[in-house]
């Protein structure tokens, strides 16, 4: 009996204890945390903060949704709900943005991007996008991505132009592995090596490297002729050709050998019509009035011979 009032006893005195304490101190019971303070510190209304949190909500859900969509292979039907409720919530392309162009015309670009106008942001193809963009001649690679929420951003590297292809009596800018960039016309010919004959625009990545062993000639180089699918004719701005052995070190040899008598000798700007260096053991001099000469060629015997066959 003792021990049972105790327990109902301490009990009851426990209650009014706390009933006591909640009535007269539950202003102390409530202790404000750093985060309302911070939140009393904000200019806007707690009614206000509430709703931006519950759109940030819904926000979270959708982003967790669209990324579901994409990369856990949901059923195209899905894919394409998905995509529906992006645009419908403002992720939708509007906008195009491309960068890297500045010689080429940008029109084609423009109007590949904006076939993806009005699409939602999650049914760009973006890899077609850019296999579309290195169809162009000038392009010479693409980056397409999303800048959310409604931009689709064109990053292109444009090719070099070296020469202009002359084939077929047209007129074509090509860059040094002879992809042709565009068409030009001979009234507006750029300030570029002309290179001529058949195949001659898959040989110019060979022609900047046989010009590099002579760099004082290459600012002096006006345009050459692939002869035969075999060997370069050379032409210089100051009117003369220079004709080169076939093969690369043989043409590369003769070359470095005309630079060096040049250097000496002052051959360009003579008004000699033609050099020719395609036999080893001579030097074949044009002049304009049709006379031959020969001298020997790296003190080789000289030879008295006529021209001959071009090729």
């Amino acid at each position: 009996m003792a021990d049972a009032r105790i327990r109902r006893g301490g009990a009851a005195r426990l209650s009014s204890a706390k009933g006591r304490a909640t009535r007269g101190g539950g202003r102390a019971l409530k202790r404000q945390s750093s985060i309302d303070r911070l939140i009393e510190m904000l200019p806007v209304s707690e009614a206000t903060l509430q709703r931006l949190a519950s759109w940030a909500i819904v926000a979270i859900v959708g982003g967790i949704a669209i990324g579901i969509a994409i990369f856990a292979g949901l059923p195209g039907m899905a894919k394409q709900q998905a995509a529906e409720i992006a645009a419908r919530a403002g992720f939708e392309v509007d906008k195009v943005e491309v960068r890297g162009v500045e010689r080429m015309d940008e029109l084609p670009v423009y109007n590949i991007a904006l076939g993806q106008v009005d699409r939602s942001m999650l049914s760009l193809d973006l890899p077609r996008v850019r296999q579309e963009m290195l169809k162009l001649g000038w392009v010479k690679d693409a980056r397409i991505s999303r800048r959310l929420p409604d931009t689709l951003v064109v990053d292109i590297v444009e090719r070099d132009p070296v020469a202009v292809w002359q084939h077929g009596g047209q007129l074509h800018l090509i860059d040094v592995n002879g992809v042709v960039l565009q068409s030009v016309s001979a009234s507006a010919m750029p300030d570029l090596p002309l290179v001529v004959g058949p195949n001659a625009n898959r040989q110019t990545a060979g022609l900047n490297t046989l010009m590099e062993n002579a760099p004082a000639l290459k600012p002096m180089l006006a345009g050459a002729t692939w002869v035969g699918n075999r060997r370069w004719d050379l032409r210089f701005q100051s009117g003369e050709t220079l004709s080169l052995p076939e093969g690369a070190k043989d043409s590369a040899s003769a070359l470095v050998n005309f630079a060096r008598m040049d250097g000496v000798n002052r051959l360009l700007g003579r008004g000699i019509v033609k050099f020719d260096m395609r036999d080893p053991d001579r030097f074949v001099l044009r002049l304009p009035q049709g006379r031959v000469e020969e001298k020997p060629a790296d003190g080789a015997a000289a030879k008295r011979s006529g021209e001959g066959e071009e090729g």
